[in-house]
């Protein structure tokens, strides 16, 4: 399960569009994603500038990682074309790769660094938990779509900082915790207490909240020392729902 899209996101293709059409038919495969690729960060890069100083800007560093990792290997064959476009795609079973923005703006929230464990909830295509292992973290991922879990599983062998599993995210990953940050890439109505729980004193989580017919708010939760929580408005934000038995 996976999914995200800023509002505004949503529209701003046409620096994507014009970057696929300069690709070749004739060109090798890898040579074909590098332009549109070069163009999404180009873009990411303009809006991080746009949100320097405020809760929405991305790190120098994660925009590195997106430029080097191939987005349009986590996308189904037919959405290959539109992988660098700075939208949502489908992956199938009702389901959505992020935006590249939203990706970015998440793992910069949470801060990956060298050693740390994290966990993400909701695998979907892998895209996320590939970006994140590109920080040398330890990433445990639960995806609840048994076909995106195996297919996930797949894509990220070449990683061996990856864990994944199939299950229910809203209950996190117990053997596992605790965890320096979460990552959840669905919508919840409210924070999930066993994901509070396995989230280590001065850990960060990031999340949607809200309902899933309506516009949610991306939330930044912070644990301090005692294990206090305090949370804070990031921006609005449409994500698919978390599913399962909770």
């Amino acid at each position: 399960m996976q999914g995200g899209a800023t509002l505004a996101g949503i529209a701003r293709m046409a620096v994507l569009v014009a970057a696929l059409c300069c690709a070749t038919a004739h060109a090798r495969q890898g040579d074909a994603y590098a332009q549109p690729r070069r163009a999404l960060i180009a873009e990411l890069q303009a809006e991080a500038r746009a949100d320097a100083g405020t809760t929405a800007r991305i790190d120098r560093d994660v925009l590195d990682v997106l430029a080097r990792v191939p987005r349009h290997e986590y996308v189904p064959a037919n959405e290959r074309e539109n992988a660098y476009e700075n939208r949502p795609l489908a992956i199938g079973h009702g389901q959505t790769i992020s935006q590249p923005y939203i990706v970015a703006l998440m793992t910069t929230l949470v801060r990956p660094r060298t050693g740390q464990k994290i966990l993400e909830i909701g695998t979907g295509s892998g895209y996320q938990a590939a970006v994140l292992a590109e920080f040398d973290v330890q990433v445990c991922s639960i995806e609840i779509i048994a076909p995106l879990a195996d297919q996930a599983a797949k894509r990220l062998k070449r990683y061996a900082n990856v864990s994944t599993r199939k299950g229910d995210g809203y209950y996190g990953w117990k053997e596992q915790a605790p965890f320096d940050s979460i990552i959840v890439t669905a919508a919840a109505s409210s924070i999930p207490p066993p994901l509070l729980a396995q989230l280590k004193p001065g850990g960060r989580m990031v999340i949607p909240v809200g309902s899933s017919f309506f516009t949610q708010t991306l939330m930044l939760v912070e644990k301090d020392a005692q294990g206090r929580a305090r949370t804070r408005q990031v921006l609005p934000v449409r994500f698919v729902p978390l599913t399962g038995g909770h």
